[in-house]
Order: structure tokens, then C-alpha cells, then sequence
């Protein structure tokens, strides 16, 4: 007898079709987002619902707001930003930034010390830059499409390849610079 997958009693999570509402729609739900953050402090409130809406466009754009039919578009809408707003709500408290947390009883005096990244980061960064600059083209492409928004599919259909290929040649790239790191760093 054969065993069900795990996670097999799930429902798929694409159930409903894609729907693309407009910047504007979700400019227009800004107040359910305040609400859902209204326990973040003042000071980051604005930067926490900007990202918010960052993150819901991004995933528009992705196509993974699929609402159900049977709700009221705007209600579905409201709800979807109300995870969002939530999930990044919970996010944001559980961050080292929120934990850790100083207040300086003189924010200004910080101006004149050094703040940005520490030397040994800067040096990694510039390890990695190097790095894939002696790699070629095409390794460089496909490193950089892990940031990209669109899918692997999208990206392969771009490039005239199959989503197969395209994700070959990703591995392929990231051993290569693996390999670049690790002989640099000897």
C-alpha cells in the first residue's frame, strides 16, 4: 500500500485564478495595514507599511494574489493585506533590530562616529564582487536572476530556454563561484 506524501492532505495553494489589482487598490487599504500595525512603535510604523505594500506588489507582480471568487474583491483584498501586514508585523518584533535596540540620550553625537558596515564585511562584499566579475556572462546572469521578481520560468522564457536549463545553470554558476571564493580565500 502506498503511503500518502507528507503535507498531501493539504489543498494546492493555487486553487483560484490570478488577479491583478491596481497600485491604487492597494494604496486605497492603507488604513487596514495602519490598524494591523498599530502596536509598532511610531518611529518605524511608515517604514514597516511601506514595505507592506512593497512586499503585496511584488506579489501581485509574481502573481500570487489569487483571491477566492466567491469574496467581494475588496474584502478579499482587505484580508490578503491584513496577512501581510501581520506576518511582517510579527516579523518586525522578533527582528535583532527591535531586540536589541538602543535609544542614545543623544542621537546626533552618533554623526560623528563611524556607522556603516565594519571593515571584514566590506572585505567579503568586495571578495564576492571580484568574484563574479571573473565568472562569465551568462554564470553572472543567472546569479543575478535569483533577485529578480519574475519566476524561474518567466526568466527561462525570456532567455529562450526551458526552466530545466535555466535552473542548470544557475547550480552550475554558484559552483563556480563557490569554487572562485574558496580558492581566493586559501
Amino acid at each position: 500500500m502506498k503511503r500518502p506524501r507528507k503535507g498531501a492532505r493539504r489543498p494546492p495553494a493555487a486553487r483560484h485564478p490570478r488577479k491583478r489589482p491596481p497600485m491604487e487598490a492597494l494604496l486605497a487599504e492603507r488604513g487596514i495595514v495602519r490598524s494591523t500595525l498599530a502596536g509598532i512603535p511610531k518611529r518605524d510604523r511608515a517604514d514597516v507599511e511601506a514595505e507592506v505594500l512593497l512586499n503585496a506588489w511584488n506579489a501581485v507582480r509574481r502573481g500570487l494574489y489569487r483571491p477566492d471568487p466567491k469574496d467581494k474583491p475588496r474584502d478579499a483584498l482587505r484580508k490578503w493585506l491584513h496577512g501581510i501586514a501581520w506576518r511582517l508585523a510579527s516579523h518586525y518584533f522578533g527582528s535583532a533590530y527591535v531586540r536589541r535596540v538602543v535609544p542614545h540620550p543623544s542621537p546626533l553625537g552618533l554623526l560623528h562616529e563611524r556607522v556603516g558596515p565594519d571593515l571584514e564585511a566590506r572585505i567579503a562584499a568586495r571578495e564576492v564582487l571580484d568574484a563574479m566579475a571573473s565568472l562569465p556572462p551568462w554564470q553572472v546572469d543567472a546569479l543575478l536572476s535569483v533577485d529578480d521578481p519574475e519566476s524561474v520560468s518567466a526568466y527561462a522564457r525570456r532567455h529562450r530556454m526551458s526552466p530545466h536549463t535555466a535552473l542548470s545553470r544557475l547550480r552550475i554558476a554558484r559552483k563556480a563561484l563557490a569554487l572562485r571564493l574558496k580558492r581566493w580565500r586559501r
